[in-house]
């Protein structure tokens, strides 16, 4: 049998996939589309999820086929410049379209053993003591022990599941596209410069070859935005903003999108979990979106596969909407927050100038720009040191780097004493006895998504703490 199977083979879907085959789980993605879609719907990676490409070794591939940008003016885009002593070593936004990352991740997850089957799409399901059996859309039926939706914002999934998805509606849509335009790139780029003075969600940027991506907003909210607009749609919405159509022709793709806000109740039913937009949608604004679905993938993954393989502690697997869930909600707080601030109209644009002058606190700056990039994320494991619950940066070793160590997507101990011990989880977790000079405590433990699980010197609270997130220990 299946181990798990995932609906949808996007980057949240692939992400997790992957993760799930570090701990040698059975792993099939079923995606709809017969070919990866052309649509660029995220432009980059936030700090955050370039730690987690760190961690499993696949930065490289991002940086060769990416651009660094300073992290600066991210939040609803208020020019401000990066903040300063942002805990990770990774201080930059990674400019990527996703396609490239796309790509990226299926290479990985086909190169860990992911069987990816396209032209795959979930009609039905329904599930058992024993597992979970879908039903594909040419009458195959297939059975696993675990399925997730990773189905996106319409998630087949999640309706089938009967999850309530409340929230708000769309309240602006707009028209996103590629095309070519017919006039020289500095009209381009005066008129939009002139534009976005009052109109911040309206945009053109080169891609080369005289081929731009194009933002507008569009006349109105639509009742199916999986019917794509036309090229005259953009035309004349272009026309309204600024006074020109640009001449914009040959149409790679179009695309239309909304900033409605909506949030699962509930990311686990049964043996059915849910990841990504399937549970969670927002506006786009701060570029989230694709981050917040791989950073699901990654706190789900290690949690399904210690199910999966027998040696789950009790609840775990419910600690993912334990911990993801208000993760996401925030992400929805902030992400309304800022389109409100990218209004035109006289009250939001007060609100803009005053948050403007309160940025230029450091400590207003630096908190933003962590709920952008996910680096303040902290879940709640209860008291103790101020590293609990958080990620670890990647610290510098006596022999190297503390992330080249979490290859592997297991726990880690990492012990500056010598004097600790996982005797009975050394098959879960990795003892590495070492000191990292800019981390002043005796000893780590790390769970496999990078966050801190506990802090001291002491065994017998480790050894309290290994069963809490690794299960019992073996003799």
């Amino acid at each position: 049998m299946i181990d798990v199977m995932i609906a949808g083979g996007g980057p949240t879907g692939l992400m997790l996939a992957a993760e799930l085959r570090l701990h040698d789980v059975r792993v099939v993605v079923l995606e709809k589309e017969t070919e990866p879609t052309p649509h660029v719907r995220s432009l980059g990676l936030h700090a955050r999820s370039i730690e987690v490409m760190d961690q499993r070794g696949l930065l490289e591939r991002f940086l060769a086929r990416g651009t660094r940008h300073p992290l600066g003016g991210y939040f609803a885009a208020i020019p401000k410049p990066p903040p300063t002593g942002l805990d990770t070593a990774h201080g930059y936004v990674l400019g990527i379209p996703q396609t490239s990352t796309d790509r990226l991740l299926e290479e990985h997850a086909v190169e860990v053993g992911v069987e990816v089957r396209r032209g795959s799409e979930v009609v039905g399901l329904s599930q058992d003591d024993d597992g979970v059996t879908v039903e594909l859309a040419d009458g195959t039926r297939v059975r696993s022990r675990f399925l997730v939706g990773c189905d996106g914002g319409r998630s087949t999934v999640r309706r089938l599941l009967g999850v309530d998805f409340p929230g708000e509606p769309s309240q602006a849509d707009s028209l996103l596209g590629e095309m070519e335009v017919g006039v020289p790139a500095q009209t381009v780029a005066e008129v939009v410069a002139e534009v976005r003075r009052t109109h911040l969600r309206f945009g053109l940027g080169p891609l080369g070859d005289g081929v731009y991506r194009v933002l507008v907003p569009a006349e109105g909210v639509a009742t199916d935005r999986a019917v794509p607009p036309t090229i005259e749609e953009f035309r004349q919405q272009l026309r309204a903003y600024a006074g020109t159509d640009f001449g914009v022709h040959s149409p790679r793709w179009l695309s239309r999108f909304g900033d409605a806000t909506r949030l699962a109740e509930r990311y686990r039913v049964g043996r059915v979990l849910l990841a990504g937009d399937a549970a969670h949608i927002h506006p786009p604004t701060g570029g989230q979106g694709l981050n917040l679905g791989i950073q699901d993938a990654v706190n789900l993954g290690w949690k399904l596969a210690a199910e999966v393989n027998g040696w789950a502690p009790d609840g775990l697997l419910d600690s993912y909407h334990a911990e993801r869930h208000p993760v996401a909600a925030d992400v929805l707080v902030n992400t309304r927050a800022q389109m409100f601030l990218l209004s035109p109209d006289p009250g939001p644009q007060a609100v803009r100038h005053l948050l403007a002058e309160l940025m230029d606190f450091e400590e207003v700056n630096r908190y933003l720009i962590e709920k952008v990039t996910a680096l303040g994320v902290r879940y709640d494991f209860g008291p103790g040191h101020d590293l609990l619950g958080r990620h670890l940066r990647d610290v510098r070793l006596t022999r190297g780097r503390l992330y080249e160590l979490m290859r592997a997507g297991r726990g880690l101990l990492l012990d500056a004493t010598g004097g600790l011990s996982v005797a009975g989880w050394a098959d879960r977790v990795d003892h590495v006895v070492d000191a990292a000079e800019e981390l002043a405590v005796p000893g780590v433990l790390l769970r496999p998504d990078g966050h801190v699980a506990w802090v001291g010197d002491d065994q017998t609270g480790l050894v309290r703490e290994l069963r809490r997130w690794f299960g019992a220990g073996v003799a």
